[in-house]
């Protein structure tokens, strides 16, 4: 039945591409995967280098011969183990999730992969045919998609709340590479501020797809163009440190999107104002337990996590963990993705098909379409700024 499919006797058996020593990504996806306990981490290719993977393996109570240097060696040996992992999180640079993913469909694994979907968006084309046609699920951490309120807000607009959508404003900005700090041999900075491993873009792949995937999410709407104004701040920074974008849509609504990680005194200010013929509705990251609903002509009304009058959406134990008032944020987030993939995978592999609970909950998961809107996103705004901000169509 749809309530018993999750009384499965085991946790699912997870692997990880990527998020050996020194990653911050990779940690991310494991606390999130061990939340709701649901998974259990069993094999990795944790990093290219050998002694790096059976290191990180070692500190993760991964088994000896379940580390792997390699995904492919990976993917062939778990795919013949009858224990072998059921699903695999790709943690890896944007340049390194098209083959590890490619690899894990082709075995009959499940996929979860960390944004962008890809660093180029003919591949981001063809893993979205793969997947298509793979019996596998695959889903793309946008993660601010799991927080309780980011759903209500998505569920009151739908409901017709704010009534015909006219604005849609969302902000992205961070100050940690205000400065040069990828020359000094910071990790996280030196990979995406590298074409040959970020990808086109720079700050718009990096958060930038993040700001746009909350705003399709909430909004319910696509931009049908855009038109981008890309800036390296920084000297010596080959890709955009900051982006002014503005979006059309085909219901006459008009957009603005700014990423930048150069905003001085900013730390992780993601926000988001839609606003609509009957009133307006705000989020903000850094207080994500607060919606702000203003009704045209009335109160402010500030629903919060965990309060009363929710949707069903938002109301059920695996969104909202703890009592109103203590707060849930960024790995509560991912975690909300995780335990709906879990929810996939356990119901496809006890009813032979996704169960009418699970259906409901993957309609919030972002997919791999959704991956591949954001990479044609990057692409869109490079080709706008390449072409002297002109409008492009998405």
């Amino acid at each position: 039945t749809d309530s018993g499919f999750r009384l499965m006797a085991k946790r699912i058996r997870l692997g990880m591409v990527g998020g050996g020593q020194g990653a911050f990504i990779g940690e991310v996806h494991r606390l999130a995967a061990r939340l709701d306990n649901r998974f259990e981490l069993c094999a990795g290719a944790l990093s290219a280098d050998p002694e790096r993977a059976r290191a990180s393996a070692q500190e993760l109570g991964i088994s000896a011969d379940r580390a792997y240097v390699s995904f492919e060696e990976m993917a062939q040996a778990e795919s013949e183990r009858e224990d072998g992992v059921q699903a695999v999180a790709i943690v890896t640079p944007n340049h390194l999730h098209f083959e590890p993913a490619k690899a894990m469909l082709a075995a009959g694994i499940h996929v979860i992969c960390d944004k962008p979907l890809t660093s180029d968006y003919a591949q981001a084309q063809e893993l979205a045919e793969i997947v298509s046609k793979s019996a596998a699920q695959f889903a793309v951490t946008y993660n601010y998609s799991g927080y309780p309120l980011v759903r209500e807000a998505r569920h009151l607009i739908a409901s017709g709340a704010l009534g015909a959508i006219r604005l849609v404003q969302v902000e992205y900005p961070q100050d940690w590479l205000a400065t040069n700090i990828e020359s000094e041999g910071q990790k996280q900075a030196e990979w995406r501020t590298d074409p040959a491993r970020a990808g086109a873009g720079g700050s718009i792949g990096d958060i930038g797809t993040h700001a746009f995937h909350l705003a399709g999410f909430v909004s319910g709407m696509q931009p049908t163009s855009l038109l981008a104004d890309l800036t390296s701040f920084v000297p010596g920074r080959v890709l955009d440190d900051n982006a002014h974008i503005l979006l059309r849509y085909a219901c006459g609504a008009r957009g603005m999107l700014w990423a930048s990680q150069v905003a001085a005194g900013q730390e992780n200010a993601l926000r988001l104002r839609v606003y609509g013929e009957t009133g307006s509705l705000e989020w903000f990251q850094e207080n994500p337990n607060q919606l702000i609903h203003r009704p045209l002509g009335e109160p402010m009304r500030t629903p919060t996590r965990g309060g009363a009058g929710l949707s069903s959406d938002v109301a059920v134990g695996a969104i909202t963990r703890i009592p109103a008032g203590h707060p849930e944020g960024f790995i509560e987030g991912f975690a909300t993705l995780y335990s709906d993939f879990a929810d996939l995978i356990e119901s496809t592999a006890v009813t032979g098909g996704v169960s009418a609970t699970a259906s409901n909950q993957a309609r919030l998961l972002p997919t791999v379409a959704d991956g591949l809107k954001g990479v044609r996103f990057v692409g869109a705004a490079v080709e706008s700024m390449a072409g002297g901000s002109v409008w492009v169509a998405l």
